[in-house]
């Protein structure tokens, strides 16, 4: 580990200089004591477990949390008796992505500048862990959903379970699958990117390994065995604990009533160039074959928010040629649109009708595909106004792994 030490050094002299102004400008509305119990910490031999620690909103990222993740992951990286880092999640869920509901009030409030803190923040801690010089081992047992994704995927090993549930739901709530969404999902086999990004379907564990999301499996009562066997290790080798991973790994199938046994026929309507064109031959499919899984995904595109399903279908594509910082530097800029109001209402609609009066009867704006102008979604992707500032990640210092 101590080979590590001058790497590490002089490679974060300057990301901390960065990441302590970012964070001194963080709106961190809650006590020392509510921001340190929000993030759990238990020392190792020679590691570090970080435990996300929201039960009852099932780990709902907020600026707090990410603030504190940030900071820890830095001082972590930069310890040379510290080897690797495990992530995890308490009660049933692993991370069900952001705070959706503390956004929608504040945006509603006129604090749009909160809201802005949160993705600057979350956004740069997805960077840091794309970059993480460390091992590092996310344990994804339960509901691991927009950022929970965010904040798992981008590091070394992901260990799904029996109990792990995935999606991107963005496009149900008028919103986009963001928090570096658009580059892993861009990078699954065939079109299956687009039709996660798009229906928002949900993955179990099976399915994640197959797909590449998660690296290893295990069923749940294997849990504590792998834990403790983690705890005990004093390495820095990701071979040495991949073996550890491997030893209690699973093998494991997709059920037949999976998508990925559908890849050909979800590959021929997904890989069309327009929203249009995928619904409809989404359509012909449901029509030709009365087949549950077609119906299901035509429900689940017409459910979702028209200018949503434009704006992340343009995303997914675009992801496919970009690194990370490039995914997340413009997903900030998208983010920040679909906040604001200027374009449309789609986000506070969606998260009002899906989670806060759950009347489930969104009112999209504009309501239909025919009427999303190619100038509403490219609004979506200009560049931020000249007194807005953009996302800045330290590539110069931190180049992502790509």
């Amino acid at each position: 580990m101590q080979s590590l030490k001058l790497l590490v050094t002089s490679r974060r002299r300057d990301s901390l200089i960065r990441l302590k102004r970012n964070l001194s400008s963080l709106p961190i509305n809650s006590s020392a004591d509510d921001l340190q119990n929000q993030v759990l910490v238990e020392g190792k031999a020679s590691s570090r477990v970080a435990i996300l620690n929201r039960p009852s909103s099932l780990n709902a990222l907020n600026t707090n949390i990410g603030a504190r993740l940030h900071e820890l992951y830095a001082s972590w990286e930069d310890d040379p008796n510290i080897g690797f880092v495990v992530m995890k999640g308490s009660g049933r869920a692993f991370c069900a992505g952001g705070d959706i509901v503390a956004l929608y009030h504040l945006i509603n409030e006129g604090k749009i500048e909160k809201c802005k803190g949160f993705f600057r923040t979350l956004y740069s801690f997805i960077y840091h862990l794309g970059t993480y010089l460390k091992p590092h081992v996310s344990i994804l047992n339960g509901i691991t959903m927009g950022g929970g994704a965010g904040i798992s995927i981008p590091g070394t090993f992901r260990l799904a379970t029996d109990r792990t549930v995935f999606a991107t739901p963005e496009t149900q709530i008028g919103f986009h699958p963001d928090a570096g969404a658009s580059f892993h999902l861009s990078r699954l086999p065939g079109h299956l990117g687009e039709y996660l990004g798009l229906t928002g379907a949900k993955l179990i564990g099976a399915e994640m390994v197959s797909c590449g999301l998660a690296t290893h499996y295990s069923n749940t009562d294997k849990l504590p065995l792998i834990e403790e066997e983690l705890g005990n290790l004093v390495t820095d080798d990701p071979s040495v604990i991949e073996s550890c991973l491997e030893k209690y790994s699973d093998v494991v199938y997709p059920e037949k009533t999976s998508a990925l046994h559908r890849i050909e026929v979800l590959n021929k309507c997904f890989g069309h160039g327009t929203v249009e064109e995928i619904i409809d031959a989404v359509e012909s499919e449901a029509s030709a074959t009365n087949d549950a899984w077609c119906n299901s995904t035509l429900k689940k595109l017409k459910e979702a928010s028209p200018l949503s399903l434009k704006v992340s279908l343009r995303s997914v594509r675009e992801g496919r040629f970009q690194t990370l910082d490039q995914c997340l530097v413009r997903e900030y800029r998208m983010s920040l649109q679909g906040i604001s109001k200027r374009i449309s209402n789609d986000f506070c609609e969606g998260v009002r009708a899906r989670v806060v009066h759950k009347d489930f009867a969104p009112k999209w704006e504009p309501p239909s595909l025919e009427k999303v102008s190619d100038d509403m979604v490219d609004q979506y992707f200009a560049p931020l106004s000249e007194s807005e500032p953009n996302l800045e990640l330290p590539t110069k210092q931190r180049e992502a792994f790509n």
